[in-house]
């Protein structure tokens, strides 16, 4: 097994592996941060994949609590239905006896010559001619610096004040600054930087906190960057909606994501 972008660790049951949460996994201010959505999402799958001998072809997680920086979250795996070529799976994290997220997920792969994309990559400057994008909260620590992101399309951070992208939709190139390879688990951390979409569709410090994260994958192919093309559909009543397409840099689509979002605008919000 290749090094994960997280500490997952197996115990002496197969079905049950745990996560330590430390900071480098975590987002928010000081004194509040929590483990990031994205990172529970691939500790699940990487856990049912170990589990299961079989890749993800797609998972879903329904975010319940938060885990904070100290404590750890148990992630049982279960198989309720075991095929020929997939297994359908679940996955319950908890800290302690406090449910934490569950994911769905079907895993598999089945003999075919078949491979098709009809979705294209857009028109994108490549990483190199992009200018990084800093976080809006000049962050300096957790897993926001541990990622390195570059503007192909739209604003990102503060820049994006004043700037609304009227068609909802925004690029942005991201690779590990640690060297990880993209395989199902970065993927997953990455789609849940869409809420990111929403700041620079308003045009305004915005985010959101994710209700969910659905990840569809593709085929995985060997790329440093990815790009993430980012879709937002609409908001209304608080919450948004929004999704992503992921992209190796030779233009191979590796996976589709969507969530919704608690939409949090922090017009009066100070940099902590």
């Amino acid at each position: 097994m290749h090094k994960l972008f997280f500490d997952l660790r197996a115990t002496h049951n197969p079905h049950r592996w745990y996560l330590p949460v430390e900071p480098n996994i975590s987002v928010g201010p000081p004194g509040a941060m929590f483990m990031f959505g994205g990172v529970g999402l691939a500790s699940a799958v990487s856990a049912m994949e170990r589990t299961c001998d079989r890749p993800v072809i797609w998972a879903t997680a329904q975010y319940l609590s938060y885990a904070r920086p100290g404590s750890v979250v148990d992630l049982d795996v279960w198989t309720p239905v075991e095929g020929k070529y997939n297994t359908q799976a679940r996955v319950i994290g908890h800290v302690g006896d406090k449910e934490i997220l569950t994911v769905n997920a079907a895993l598999g792969a089945r003999p075919s010559d078949l491979s098709e994309q009809w979705v294209q990559m857009p028109d994108a400057p490549p990483p190199e001619d992009c200018e990084p994008a800093a976080h809006w909260r000049h962050v300096q620590e957790g897993l926001h610096s541990r990622l390195e992101v570059r503007r192909a399309k739209g604003r990102y951070g503060a820049d994006r004040v004043g700037h609304p992208e009227a068609d909802g939709r925004s690029m942005i190139w991201v690779r590990p600054r640690e060297g990880f390879p993209i395989d199902t688990a970065m993927l997953a951390i990455m789609a849940d930087l869409a809420p990111s979409g929403l700041g620079a569709a308003m045009g305004r410090n915005a985010g959101g906190n994710s209700l969910d994260n659905t990840l569809r994958i593709r085929r995985i192919v060997p790329t440093e960057w990815v790009l993430c093309d980012i879709s937002m559909s609409g908001m209304h009543g608080g919450f948004a909606h929004g999704s992503m397409h992921l992209f190796a840099q030779d233009g191979e689509l590796m996976a589709i994501a969507s969530q919704s979002m608690i939409a949090r605008i922090r017009d009066n919000a100070t940099d902590r």
